[in-house]
């Protein structure tokens, strides 16, 4: 076995599935509707942007997303240490499935509504 085996996440088999397991709660795909929209963010701007989530949640969150090759996160050797969060472009390729569920939401709500 080589080292690059070693690392690969244990994935489901159905593809959709793989995707929940990636971008399956709410606070993932809430940092990468912000990041998608604002692009480079520092850590407080973020939780500013997506709201009620608590440092703990979103740090969590971020190193998920991270490890997952999601999202990138810098460190700039400056006093006080500054750290900035981007999308990867594995991150990036997820816009359309994020478009595709704004719609649906667009639709639902207004389907309801009438």
């Amino acid at each position: 076995m080589d080292e690059n085996e070693k690392t690969k996440p244990e994935l489901p088999a159905c593809p959709v599935e793989t995707t929940l397991t990636l971008i399956g709660n709410k606070w993932q795909v809430l940092i990468l509707r912000d990041l998608m929209k604002y692009g480079t963010l520092r850590f407080k701007e973020l939780q500013r942007s997506i709201g009620k989530i608590s440092q703990k949640v979103l740090t969590s969150n971020l190193r998920t997303m991270e490890k997952s090759g999601l999202v990138h996160r810098e460190v700039f050797a400056e006093v006080p240490p500054r750290v900035e969060y981007s999308l990867t472009p594995m991150g990036e390729s997820l816009k359309p499935v994020l478009e595709a569920m704004r719609v649906w939401g667009e639709e639902y709500k207004a389907s309801i509504a009438e």
